[in-house]
């Protein structure tokens, strides 16, 4: 990916969503050409010269200064995962790779670590978003990702091109903008990885949604939160999520599920984990719960 357009248009679209008053500025009366705060207004804001902060937007980095960075964040407002990723795309590291992207591989030990827990859905996740491995439970839940091919075990695919995840996710809109925001984030330390450019041109020819959202910059980091996932045997469940990164590799996430302790969604999932050991039940062979569970707020990033 072009590391130049991308800083100049994460600049463009943050700077863009801020108005005059949202950060204290008076409205000057004239009628404004485009949306949000002017470049003068934004560089007045940061402590920089206009035309330090117009090569800035042009995508012209060179030397810019972790300080000088920190006060463009602040005053466009920007988030700790946004200020981390315009960090990333003006003061890109050197190739740590050379010109490939080593492969990923899960460790027996954290298979064997998700195999243990057999009432918690648990899968891994790698750059990219490609689904590296998962447990029985998980299977039970989002989809039998073991008769996948191997190139479709991505959530980004499952969630733009399948249309099965319209009936897994009760807020299929929300979960597809939280997948994208994690593919921006990604592409922004690792710009150079063919795969994920192939993959978001590929998503992008297919589905007229990604494009609008890859378009918006938005960035966020995988957390902690609930989800609200529907199952045909036993309906909707409120299931909180948590994402775990092993610290020898950051850019695996270990992704858990589970329930309020003696709520109706944890009664769910002791009924679906009461199924057979190997293989995910088949819709109608099982009983519902009733009603739909929907305890539990919303959290702050998808799993």
């Amino acid at each position: 990916m072009d590391q130049r357009a991308e800083l100049s248009e994460f600049l463009r679209s943050r700077r863009g969503r801020l108005r005059p008053a949202d950060v204290g500025l008076p409205e000057l009366g004239r009628r404004r050409r485009v949306p949000g705060l002017r470049r003068e207004e934004l560089a007045q804001l940061a402590g920089v010269s206009v035309a330090y902060y117009t090569r800035l937007e042009q995508g012209n980095s060179g030397n810019v200064s972790a300080e000088v960075l920190d006060s463009i964040a602040r005053a466009l407002r920007l988030s700790e995962a946004e200020h981390s990723h315009l960090s990333h795309l003006a003061r890109p590291k050197p190739k740590k790779y050379g010109r490939t992207v080593r492969s990923q591989r899960l460790r027996p030990a954290l298979q064997q670590l998700m195999d243990s827990m057999e009432s918690v859905p648990s899968y891994v996740l790698g750059r990219r978003l490609d689904i590296l491995g998962w447990n029985r439970m998980a299977r039970v839940l989002l989809g039998d990702f073991a008769a996948m091919e191997p190139h479709e075990r991505n959530m980004a695919r499952m969630v733009f091109l399948d249309p099965r995840a319209a009936e897994i996710y009760v807020d299929r809109e929300r979960k597809a903008v939280d997948v994208v925001s994690l593919l921006r984030m990604y592409a922004g330390y690792c710009p150079d990885d063919a795969k994920l450019s192939a993959l978001v041109g590929e998503l992008s020819v297919r589905s007229a949604e990604f494009r609008g959202l890859w378009a918006a910059h938005t960035v966020q980091e995988k957390g902690h939160g609930s989800k609200l996932i529907r199952h045909p045997l036993v309906g909707e469940m409120t299931l909180f999520y948590e994402a775990l990164r092993p610290p020898e590799d950051p850019e695996l996430t270990l992704v858990t599920y589970h329930a309020e302790p003696g709520s109706r969604s944890a009664e769910s999932l002791r009924l679906l984990a009461g199924w057979g050991p190997a293989e995910p039940p088949e819709p109608g062979s099982g009983p519902r719960s009733g009603a739909p569970d929907r305890t539990g707020a919303g959290g702050a990033a998808t799993a």
